[in-house]
This record gives structure tokens, C-alpha cells and sequence, in this order.
């Protein structure tokens, strides 16, 4: 059963979702929490909205890193909670309020109970968007501490609490956003012939992009491109001068991305001459592909061994985390959290069960001291 204070803290941190490089109140909290913590042995590094915590080890040959995310979402929750969202439109509704929680409670330990090695806890502002991984991989403090390997979890509403899941290599997929704009020539329904129809522009390139996987990509590779939105037009006597068509990009590797961007710009200029218009294209965030390494998922099923939770082997999924860029350039791995909730992430009724975060804590403690 999780101790009441990493309940009511989770609570707290529920209550004061913020979006990428936003998060203004939820870096007050974290700060006023680790102030309370003995500073011996403790640096606390801000950097943009979020912040670097670092705990400096008994010996200290080696320093691992441990990152959190720590913003929201722009969703209208929807729980019925008695803590719920005091942002309107704003929630954590992919876990982030478990995940700080979980890193607030490995801190806890670990400044009690210091290992040998160094540790810096990352608190990541902006992975939502627009990405806030890679410029804090760039960062002064991160250089600094340089750590030799980054680990992190996500919270899994599909597994039940007391297991985590991990694989070695793939484990979340490259991401991309993608808006796309058609510019053309309105007018009155009467007169098409008047007219560069933006809703059929944006229409029959809805209907060639479902090409795009079937005959450009190796089918010994996977991609996923999909429109979610589509706006055009006013009432319905105008044929609209504008539309605007907004997806979303995943493939399992990086060069199949570059295949899809290209085969996206060569039918949009198709579309142009036929259909008489302008477009421009947008891939918004950009996330690389979570890729872990194979040493360091074996060192944490050996450190999961000697605790009371149970390890089982994930399957890449198509999801997407900029955690991968910080993997792309320091060795290190993801892990799922079991949370067992019957509502998916990004949904507005995500309800993770709390006794997770004393498995969180646990899993990241005990992979810490395996070093």
C-alpha cells in the first residue's frame, strides 16, 4: 500500500497540470519539496521550467541519470475527482503527476540512503510538446554532470500494478506531427467553375496519403501515417479558399520517416497543379524513436529479481516519447509501469492506481543501487 504522502503529493501535483515549458507551479512544487530534503549531498540546478536535482554518491565513479516528465496536456478532465484539474483544459492525463511522484520518492531514498554512484534526476519540462528532451540534453548542467547512462519509466494502464515491462532495442517509435495547409480560390457554391476547391484539395489528398505505407515504404518495415483533423469551409453555399488537414507520422525506424516526409511533399505537389493551389507543411515535434540498450535492460531484470516486482518482456508499440533523443546519445532504457486503469493515456478519464507508486519507486531504487 502507498504511504499517504506520495498520495497526497501525487494528488497535489494532479491538481496543477501545465503545458510544455509552462509548468511554472508544478517547478515551485518540486522545488519546495526537495528543500525540504537534507542538503548535504544535494544540488538543485533549474533549468527552464524544470530542474536538475543531483545527488552526489558515496564514491562517485560513475553518475546515473533518472528522468521524469513534468507537464500535462491540453484535455478537459473528466474523473469526477475530488483533486481534479484547477486549469480548465489542462490535465495529466498521461501520467506525468505519478511520474514526478515516483522520481520525488527515489529521490527521498537516495538522499537518505545515498548509493555509491552520483545520480542527477532529471524533471523534463515539454515532453507532450514541443519537446523538451533534446535541448535539455544540450543544456549547461546536463554537459556538467554528464551521465553515464539515463534511464526513465512510463505508466502502462494496460498492466496490472506490481510489473514493469521493458524489451531490449525498440520500444516506442519515431514521431512526427504533420499540418498541412491548402491555399487556394473561394466562391459561391453556384459558380464552381470560379473556384480552386480547397475541401476536394484537402479530401483527395486524405485519400493518396493512405498510399503512402502500401507502395513507398519497405513492407519489411512499419509506418503508421494518419489524419485526425480536417477543417474547411464557412456555411454551406461557399466553396472554401482554405483547408487544413492535421495527423500524425510513426514509423520503427529513422530513415523510413525521411521516405514518408518525401513521399508527403511529392503528393502535395501534385495536388498543387492539380487542383490549382499553394500548400504548406509543418511536422510540428519531432520525436526520436526509444531504442534501448540491450546491457542495461539486462541490469534491471537483475535488479527487479530482488525486489517484490515482477519483470515481464514489452512489445515495441507505435507510441511516441522524446525520451528517445536522449537514448540516441547516452546508453540507457525505458521501462512500463503497470497502473492498471481501465481509461488509456491521453484520455480525460485516466485514472492509474496509486499502489503503483511505491512499485515505481522501488524499480527505480533497486536499478540504481545495481548501477
Amino acid at each position: 500500500m502507498t504511504d499517504e504522502k506520495w498520495i497526497d503529493i501525487r494528488r497535489d501535483l494532479h491538481r496543477i497540470p501545465e503545458l510544455g515549458f509552462q509548468e511554472f507551479k508544478t517547478q515551485q512544487y518540486l522545488r519546495e519539496y526537495v528543500e525540504t530534503l537534507p542538503q548535504d549531498f544535494l544540488t538543485v540546478t533549474p533549468w527552464e521550467t524544470g530542474l536538475f536535482v543531483f545527488v552526489e554518491g558515496t564514491v562517485g565513479s560513475q553518475t546515473i541519470a533518472y528522468r521524469t516528465d513534468i507537464d500535462g496536456l491540453p484535455i478537459k478532465e473528466e474523473t469526477g475527482f475530488s483533486f481534479e484539474s484547477i486549469h480548465e483544459g489542462q490535465m495529466h492525463a498521461c501520467g506525468h503527476d505519478l511520474h514526478m511522484t515516483i522520481a520525488l520518492g527515489a529521490l527521498t531514498e537516495i538522499v537518505y540512503d545515498r548509493p555509491e554512484a552520483n545520480v542527477v534526476f532529471l524533471f523534463q519540462p515539454a515532453e507532450e510538446g514541443p519537446g523538451g528532451a533534446e535541448p535539455m540534453l544540450a543544456s549547461e548542467p546536463m554537459k556538467r554532470y554528464a551521465p553515464d547512462f539515463v534511464f526513465a519509466l512510463h505508466v502502462d494502464p494496460k498492466r496490472e500494478v506490481g510489473y514493469v515491462a521493458s524489451k531490449p532495442g525498440l520500444l516506442f517509435a519515431n514521431t512526427s506531427e504533420l499540418f498541412i495547409d491548402f491555399h487556394g480560390k473561394g466562391g459561391h457554391a453556384a459558380y464552381p467553375h470560379e473556384t480552386r476547391d480547397m475541401m476536394m484539395a484537402a479530401s483527395a489528398f486524405n485519400v493518396q496519403l493512405q498510399q503512402v505505407v502500401g507502395r513507398m515504404v519497405d513492407p519489411l518495415k512499419s509506418a503508421v501515417v494518419t489524419l485526425g483533423k480536417m477543417e474547411a469551409g464557412t456555411v454551406q453555399n461557399i466553396i472554401p479558399e482554405h483547408a487544413r488537414v492535421e495527423g500524425t507520422i510513426r514509423t520503427t525506424d529513422a530513415e523510413t520517416m525521411d521516405v514518408v516526409k518525401q513521399s508527403i511533399e511529392q503528393m502535395l505537389e501534385g495536388i498543387e497543379v492539380r487542383y490549382g493551389c499553394k500548400t504548406t507543411v509543418d511536422y510540428g515535434a519531432n520525436y526520436y524513436m526509444v531504442d534501448n540498450d540491450e546491457d542495461y535492460v539486462e541490469r534491471f531484470k537483475q535488479a527487479i529479481e530482488k525486489t517484490n516486482v515482477t519483470y515481464i518482456e514489452a512489445e515495441s508499440a507505435m507510441t511516441g516519447e522524446d525520451f528517445g533523443y536522449m537514448l540516441k546519445e547516452l546508453p540507457g532504457f525505458m521501462f512500463w509501469l503497470g497502473v492498471d486503469s481501465e481509461s488509456g493515456l491521453h484520455t480525460s478519464r485516466l485514472n492509474p492506481n496509486e499502489d503503483a507508486i511505491d512499485i515505481g519507486i522501488e524499480a527505480i531504487v533497486a536499478m540504481i543501487r545495481e548501477g
